[in-house]
């Protein structure tokens, strides 16, 4: 999931913004008290994971596997609690008297685990470089809400150091959640020796996190050690991680209940009806800030125009939401009903537009239909859901196909990529032939992150290549909104242009469904559905 970012962050109160900056400490966490009463812990625990698609830096990063790294080796100015609250890291204070010009204070003493210090200079010249359309970063994104951004030409945003631990940045439009977004690994800071050799700096890279790199096996293991020198809010109460790449799912789960796997952040679909007797206690079943769709190429032929809509829609209205989270994921998924989540503030069920989620298989085939009578695609036509094989998508996918091949009278077939770095490589380079899964980890707890990041034009996560100018001007019409009230209506109307151009169809929100061996105690899972590594406590 990715699982990437920015454009039209919503509009919090400028109080509740500058409440980070009362002070440097960790704030309420309830997991730091935990794992700070039981005291530290000497175990090393794993972690169920995968291969990163991308070198382990903060502008590269934008997949679950690398972020859980890239989030847990590299630290920024706040970081978010279990809740999804923003608790101060390295801020000593964010403030803005108009929420354009922030002027942003670090703590002193903060250093890399190279032992060289994090200075102003460190954030300055780590969002120039990623902001940069010359460096080809993942993220840049992010950065599209910054005075002095480009995302057609190189550019130099307005971030300046004023002195070792003071900078400022200046936004194109007023943001007054602005500090929200400073959690997300895009505006983490890095060390001189990054822009000394950023091309093999992320096969061994050196952040001021609670944790560093020991080694990385590819498509094996990544090990991570407690950092010496890290004192901030999230210091590890373990010995270490052990991230190990399983490609089979149930045998990750199986490995788990035998004690050989302390954390299973995804319960396999095969356990969904068993794992929470098993597991008891044990168990976690939680909503988070999660989402499922199938995008929508724009570079397929057959949905484009007017017909291609049409299909988009009749395939929308064929897919059996309510019988197929029941029967396969046993109330751990919820029928999609907008293109957000259902714990984000603003979210709603009554988005004009919405009804094409619910399953109306006569419907879908008028619709379809019609689309034919239009642009033909044949009587042969079989539609292609492509994913990756080694994580447990298949029976979701046939069980979609099910539905739709029954309803609109066509074939319909899952298409298989071998890893998660295979078919993302493949879906980043416009290769797909045919609809492919898009799963939506939220960065912050934003409604802004669940439609920006991923359907503004040149997002770093527009992967179907989605482009509207209508819809790019709500975004930024929400994102400079006076309240959140009035950003919340904006926010929706702009659902209402991809509920008009369906650039992905939703499908569900997924709870965060996983568990832990009783080798491990302080296991909590966060807001984003990740567990939060550093609490975790094995003797």
């Amino acid at each position: 999931m990715t699982p990437r970012r920015l454009a039209g962050i919503g509009a919090f109160t400028l109080a509740s913004a500058l409440l980070l900056s009362a002070c440097g400490d960790s704030g309420s966490d309830e997991g730091d008290s935990t794992a700070e009463g039981d005291g530290a812990s000497t175990g090393v625990v794993s972690v169920n994971s995968g291969e990163p698609q991308n070198p382990l830096t903060p502008g590269m990063t934008n997949e679950v596997y690398g972020g859980l790294v890239v989030k847990n080796i590299y630290s920024g100015l706040v970081y978010y609690d279990a809740d999804g609250a923003a608790q101060n890291e390295m801020a000593e204070s964010i403030e803005s008297e108009d929420n354009i010009t922030w002027t942003i204070t670090i703590q002193d003493g903060w250093t890399f685990s190279d032992g060289t210090p994090v200075t102003a200079d460190s954030f300055v010249d780590a969002w120039k470089y990623v902001a940069n359309l010359d460096n080809a970063q993942n993220q840049q994104y992010f950065f599209n809400g910054f005075a002095g951004f480009s995302a057609d030409e190189a550019s130099d945003i307005m971030v300046e150091a004023v002195d070792e631990t003071t900078f400022t940045a200046e936004l194109s439009e007023p943001s007054a959640d602005f500090p929200l977004w400073l959690g997300y690994t895009a505006f983490f800071p890095m060390p001189e020796a990054f822009f000394e050799n950023p091309d093999g700096f992320g096969e061994e890279p050196i952040g001021a996190g609670p944790y560093e790199l020991e080694s990385w096996e590819h498509d094996s293991l990544i090990t991570l050690i407690p950092r010496e020198g890290y004192e901030g809010p999230r210091e590890p109460a373990n010995g270490g991680v052990e991230m190990v790449a399983y490609t089979e799912e149930d045998t990750a789960y199986n490995d788990m209940l035998d004690g050989n796997l302390d954390v299973l952040p995804n319960v396999p679909s095969s356990a969904f009806a068993t794992f929470e007797d098993q597991l008891g206690e044990r168990a976690v079943n939680q909503p988070a800030a999660l989402t499922q769709v199938v995008n929508v190429p724009e570079w397929l032929p057959e949905f484009q125009g007017e017909a291609g809509v049409m299909r988009r829609a009749a395939i929308s209205m064929a897919i059996d939401r309510e019988t197929i989270t029941e029967t396969l994921y046993n109330g751990s998924r919820t029928p999609a009903h907008d293109f957000t989540s259902p714990v984000i503030d603003g979210y709603s069920e009554d988005i004009p537009g919405s009804e094409v989620l619910e399953y109306d298989p006569e419907g879908a085939k008028e619709m379809w239909d019609e689309a034919e009578s239009m642009e033909p695609v044949g009587d042969d036509y079989t539609l292609r859901i492509a994913s990756n094989a080694d994580s447990d998508h298949q029976d979701w996918v046939d069980a979609v196909c099910n539905t739709i091949r029954q309803d609109l009278g066509i074939g319909c077939e899952f298409a298989p990529y071998t890893t998660f770095d295979e078919f993302l490589n493949a879906r980043d380079s416009g290769e797909v032939e045919g609809l492919f899964r898009g799963g939506w980890q939220a960065d912050w707890p934003s409604m802004s992150n669940f439609l920006g990041p991923i359907y503004g034009t040149g997002a770093g996560s527009n992967d179907a290549q989605y482009s509207s100018e209508e819809f790019d001007a709500k975004l930024a019409e929400a994102g400079s909104a006076p309240d959140t009230e009035t950003a919340t209506e904006l926010y929706k109307e702009a659902q209402e242009i991809l509920f008009q151009d369906l650039p992905g169809i939703p499908l569900w929100y997924q709870n965060a469904t996983g568990g832990y061996a009783d080798t491990v105690e302080n296991v909590q899972f966060g807001w984003d559905s990740d567990p939060i590594l550093y609490q975790i406590t094995k003797e």
